[in-house]
């Protein structure tokens, strides 16, 4: 297991936040390389009107990708610690599938599309959302609280 900076092991919802981060951080840093990002020229800072797609898939813009490294920068700093680590996996969880509700609700079309999305963009704000949030509720509830870490396989 991976060690923390005080020399401790980390938990596994502190490893989990930690790839979420960095996931986070890649996709932010992809979607500013031209031929990983297609039609970059096309980008545009916010709105529905940038043509960039990330894997020629995913609706980015410069907002977008910006969105994407804080959200990584913020997932490294909270996986420092037990707490920080669930509530980042958690909240964030709830504000992608949050995200992917807003997908869906507007018009994609139309001026209320600031950050862009499109329909492959909400299947990923699900997935991510989704798996944010079962590891931010199931990894380790019992650390921190003064009893022994646990696995999920040990509960009842």
């Amino acid at each position: 297991m991976a060690r923390n900076a005080r020399g401790g092991l980390r938990t596994g919802v502190q490893v989990a936040a930690l790839a979420a981060a960095g996931l986070f951080l890649l996709i932010g840093v992809l979607g500013f390389i031209p031929g990983i990002t297609t039609d970059y020229g096309g980008m545009r800072f916010a709105g529905h009107h940038s043509e960039a797609k990330l894997l020629g898939l995913v609706q980015v813009s410069v907002l977008h990708n910006i969105l994407h490294l804080g959200f990584g920068l913020v997932g490294l700093v909270l996986a420092r610690r037990v707490s920080g680590a669930r509530l980042f996996l958690a909240g964030g969880g709830a504000l992608y599938l949050g995200l992917w509700l807003y997908g869906f609700a507007i018009n994609q079309e139309s001026g209320g599309n600031i950050i862009p999305v499109n329909d492959a963009a909400n299947w990923l704000h699900l997935f991510l959302g989704f798996g944010m949030l079962v590891f931010g509720l199931l990894l380790s509830n019992r650390v921190g609280t003064g009893g022994r870490l646990d696995r999920p396989l040990d509960r009842p």
